[in-house]
This record gives C-alpha cells, structure tokens and sequence, in this order.
C-alpha cells in the first residue's frame, strides 16, 4: 500500500512541475498517465482491503423474511437494518436470504436483491433473492454450511433435519426478537464456528 501511495504522490508531484515550470510541458505526456494509473492501483488496493477484512470476519445468515415480521406489525425492513448493525457491531459479517415475494409484502412490487442492498446498506453480494417457487429455507441453510455460519430465525427448520443435521446443534439457530422496543438475540457465547 505505502508503494502504491508513493507511486500516486510521485506522479502528482510530476504533474504540477509540468504545469508550473516553464518548458516542461513534455512532462505531462508521461505525468497524467502515472497519475490515473497510479489512481488506480490505489482505489483497487483499498477496496480489495476493505474486503478482505470483511473477509475475515465471521459469517452469519440472516433468514430476512423471518426477521421483518419481528417488531409485530407486519413486515418492516427495519428489523433486518437493526438486526445486520448489530450482528456488525458483534464483529460478524451478515449475509441476508429473502423470499420470493419480500418486495410485494413491503412495498407491493418486485424488489431484487441490488434494491435491498440499497435499502439495507449492504453490498449486492451480502443479499439474496430467492426466485419464486423456490424455498428460502434451503438456500439459507446451504449458505450456512457453505459459509460455516451461523442462523438468524425465529423459524426451527424441522422440515430440513434431514438434509441439514446441523439445525439440531446447540447455538447454530440464533432466536431474536423485540422487547419492549429493543431488539435481542441470543447469540451464543462461543466464538462462531
């Protein structure tokens, strides 16, 4: 990173001294291209940090159908934005599995998972819509296990014991809800798998 930031600083300080000095205008033929090159490298070496420090957090699989239901008042997309801040502030990465119909049921027409990023302020590849006719359940809990995450559910999953055992282990299903306006959720107190 300090090379790539040397490199950038290097390239501006070049291209001023093409502006500025009389008769090195020829400079700039070499400066402006280091500088956006240089530009560049650096914007892709942050980003490409900043993911692979998510990278190295914890998932956790959010069931967002299930959690939009829990302030009680019919579905409210606040639920999952409290629950994704503070699964966040745990340290975990959230990821969020919806249903089919999530955008009727808040907002009566089809949301994909980019506007539910939007509306979550997660990244496009942290949500996911299912399509219709297939169940939300079995992609929630194969991202689990292909993430060795954890669940966020109110919902037992009893109808997929047989294909994912692992609902049956103690802490792999986290319950949450509100009381008395706060949300809760039992994480458990072990580090995640």
């Amino acid at each position: 990173m300090f090379v790539l930031l040397f490199i950038f600083i290097v390239s501006c300080a070049g291209l001023l001294v093409g502006l500025l000095v009389p008769g090195l205008l020829d400079l700039l033929l070499l400066a402006v291209p280091c500088v956006i090159a240089s530009l560049i490298l650096l914007l892709r070496a942050l980003w490409n940090r900043g993911i692979s420090r998510s990278a190295t957090k914890p998932w956790i699989i959010l069931d967002g159908s299930n959690i939009m239901h829990w302030k009680g008042a019919g579905p409210d997309i606040a639920a999952v934005k409290d629950t994704i801040q503070f699964l966040s502030a745990q340290g975990y990465a959230p990821g969020v599995v919806f249903d089919a119909n999530v955008g009727y049921k808040l907002s009566d027409r089809y949301l994909d998972g980019l506007a539910l990023a939007k509306l979550l302020g997660l990244r496009r590849d942290r949500v996911t819509v299912v399509a219709r006719g297939t169940p939300a359940d079995g992609v929630i809990l194969a991202a689990a296990r292909d993430h060795k995450a954890r669940v966020v559910s109110n919902d037992r999953y009893r109808d997929w014991t047989d294909q994912h055992p692992e609902v049956a282990e103690n802490g792999y299903l986290v319950r949450g809800g509100y009381r008395a306006g706060r949300l809760w959720l039992n994480l458990p107190d072990d580090p995640p798998r």
